[in-house]
């Protein structure tokens, strides 16, 4: 900061103090602080923040398995996955690998209409349902007839956007890795935790 005494008059009363000083004092903020582009802008993550900044929901599964798969290696596909972990990722990808895990539902196509609603308007997205995945595999609610389990399932799938829902019907025939390739790169153990 710099301090200007004026003359009763309005003149500066010492011009040659008051040049020093802001010499000074701008030199000072060089030494400080070198001027750089925003710091948000001047890193992959501040920009990958920006490109991400105006979307209202996190990224729906079946864009984060598009995204493993065209990662070019094994470090990176393993960022993807680190960025993008989450509990309910886990249960749907345990769902699609798990050996232990049996689906109640025929395998094949499920006849069910594609939500067309735009991205991010959709009723539900499949994190949110991933907690209900239960009722649809053996031990979890076995109580449900296997005409109102899948009709849950389709009532599932109706409510997701139709690239989700595809992902999940993928992930019930356990047939991920021949849409999406990369998912092998999870460092898990046998009960899908990190080792």
């Amino acid at each position: 900061m710099v301090i200007i005494r004026r003359n009763p008059d309005g003149t500066i009363a010492n011009p040659d103090m008051v040049k020093q000083q802001t010499q000074a004092q701008t030199q000072n903020e060089q030494v400080q602080q070198p001027r750089t582009s925003h710091p948000a802008l001047a890193s992959k993550r501040g920009m990958m923040a920006l490109s991400n900044a105006g979307r209202a929901i996190p990224l729906l599964f079946h864009e984060i398995a598009a995204k493993i798969n065209n990662a070019k290696d094994k470090p990176r596909k393993l960022k993807v996955l680190k960025d993008n972990d989450s509990v309910a990722l886990r249960q749907v990808l345990k769902g699609a690998f798990s050996p232990g895990v049996e689906w109640l539902l025929p395998d094949g196509d499920v006849p069910y209409t594609p939500n067309p609603a735009p991205l991010g308007t959709d009723h539900s997205i499949l994190s949110q349902e991933a907690k209900r995945l239960y009722l649809f595999t053996k031990g979890g609610d076995d109580s449900l007839s296997s005409t109102k389990r899948e009709t849950l399932f389709i009532q599932m799938l109706e409510g997701l956007h139709a690239e989700e829902a595809k992902f999940l019907c993928v992930v019930k025939d356990k047939k991920v890795n021949n849409e999406y390739k990369g998912f092998k790169a999870f460092n898990w153990d046998d009960n899908f935790m990190k080792k």
